[in-house]
């Protein structure tokens, strides 16, 4: 079984290079890019940088629109939610740092749509893990993974980024 830390720069150079082909062959035009707070925001903290996008950096906090708030309770950290303008007509970049289920997405696309309609959204993670409970596929990831029922995994951050993967007790 795998287990350690891995290095998240080769990671990020692909879905750098990935977004940077997507956003030419679909021609958007100056997408705003909006990170899943806390693991998304810190990969799209990076990605906005490097693809030196001119709108400044949403982050999405979905504690309130996730659909296990009942049986997890709140996030102590909750925050809000930060968008720099209207997402309405907008071609939306929006970040995650792992897609396992789907549910994390939904519950970000379902606070977006409570901003205003996109244009179009493109869904942007560092690892795809697999697990789908809800029919929701990444257009940009940066690898994806295989975990065991008895594995979790973490990323930690901001910097430097690193991915660890434990063993559950």
């Amino acid at each position: 079984m795998l287990s350690g830390t891995l290095s998240v720069d080769a990671l990020l150079e692909r879905i750098c290079s990935e977004t940077r082909a997507q956003i030419a062959q679909r021609n958007i035009d100056n997408p705003l890019m909006i990170g899943i707070r806390t693991g998304g925001a810190w990969i799209a903290e990076h990605l906005h940088r490097e693809l030196g996008l001119e709108t400044p950096l949403g982050v999405l906090d979905i504690s309130f629109y996730r659909d296990d708030f009942t049986q997890v309770g709140l996030n102590p950290k909750v925050q809000p939610s930060q968008l720099p303008c209207a997402v309405e007509g907008r071609h939306i970049l929006l970040v995650d740092d792992v897609v396992m289920t789907g549910r994390t997405i939904r519950a970000a696309m379902n606070e977006l749509f409570d901003y205003g309609r996109p244009a179009s959204v493109m869904l942007i993670t560092l690892l795809d893990l697999q697990r789908r409970e809800l029919p929701i596929q990444a257009d940009v990831v940066g690898g994806t993974l295989a975990l065991g029922a008895d594995q979790s995994i973490k990323l930690n951050g901001p910097e430097p980024l690193t991915l660890t993967i434990r063993q559950r007790d």
